[in-house]
């Protein structure tokens, strides 16, 4: 567990590394998106991996006592997904709404030149 907060730690640390504060709400949403264009892709596999993990517990229980723990896990990852891909798409349904543009440099303000 600890390596895996350690990882999860160093992976989303350039964000704060490199983190401005956002001047509008457009930069915010900005922000909000690419926060979750670098998590999502890590919980959608860790979804993945708790599906395939309760299948793997449902082939190896035989349909036994452990077949409804199997499917708890299954549905537990299928959950998984479905909540880290509606969240993806409604960040993406904001992007497009108000106009944000994932290849645009936001605008950094400035002391004007005399």
């Amino acid at each position: 567990m600890k390596k895996a907060l350690t990882l999860a730690v160093l992976y989303t640390f350039p964000l704060v590394a490199f983190a401005q504060t956002p001047t509008n709400l457009i930069g915010l949403i900005s922000f909000a998106g690419d926060v979750a264009n670098r998590l999502i892709p890590l919980l959608i596999a860790v979804a993945l991996v708790v599906f395939f993990w309760g299948l793997v517990l449902y082939i190896w229980g035989g349909g036994g006592e452990k077949a409804p723990k199997a499917k708890d896990v299954m549905v537990a990852g299928l959950l998984g997904l479905f909540v880290m891909v509606s969240v993806w798409g409604i960040i993406r349904i904001a992007q497009n709404t108000f106009g944000v543009n994932n290849n645009q440099i936001p605008n950094i303000p400035q002391v004007p030149q005399r």
